[in-house]
């Protein structure tokens, strides 16, 4: 059955699909060649220590972000309840940078525990998050107004016209008039 409509253009693979996973296996070639030169040099029971250390270091600093979280969550729940205005600039800023300084401080491996130190910094996590809002910002900025990257295009169940699938809605809440014609029997197909 033909529509007449033109064949669907294939897209084109975006930059990021084609560069994360080849970033994530470099990350991982590099955590391992670290490990094993430094295994060689100080000993497997120092890079056992190590890692060890650093994913209990991880653990405490996520669970302190998160307490922390919890704690600017329920301040900020009883002043709305109060119906005083939350506080714009809450205590903590940086919290989530601080969780992820965590969480890369728990991966076994000396990149990502030294990327989790630096992210332990204030002053390193006040200028990634000042980095990631202006980024954030422009992107926003330069996003088109009342779309969703596509996404009501991707809801049309697949056909490139753009043409609405007729369909009919039966409710079973109904009253009973509005369903006696359903008893009549099977109806045609709905065509054009």
């Amino acid at each position: 059955m033909t529509t007449g409509a033109p064949p669907p253009l294939a897209r084109k693979r975006s930059r990021a699909r084609t560069l994360v996973p080849l970033g994530i296996v470099a990350w991982l070639v590099l955590e391992v060649w670290l490990l094993t030169l430094v295994a060689g040099a100080a000993g497997g029971l120092t890079v056992l220590a190590l890692l060890v250390g650093a994913g209990v270091l991880g653990a405490a600093v996520v669970k302190r972000a998160g307490r922390r979280a919890f704690r600017t969550l329920t301040e900020t729940l009883q002043q709305q309840q109060a119906g005083a205005a939350p506080d714009p600039d809450p205590g903590s800023p940086g919290n989530g940078f601080l969780m992820l300084g965590g969480l890369l401080l728990m991966l076994p491996g000396f990149t990502s525990d030294v990327v989790g130190l630096l992210l332990l910094v204030p002053p390193v996590r006040a200028a990634v998050g000042r980095y990631a809002e202006r980024a954030l910002d422009r992107r926003m900025r330069a996003a088109v107004h009342g779309s969703l990257g596509d996404a009501f295009q991707q809801a049309r169940i697949h056909r490139p016209d753009g043409k609405v699938v007729q369909g009919e809605v039966i409710r079973e809440d109904a009253p009973e008039r509005s369903r006696r014609h359903d008893d009549e029997g099977p109806r045609p197909p709905l065509t054009r």
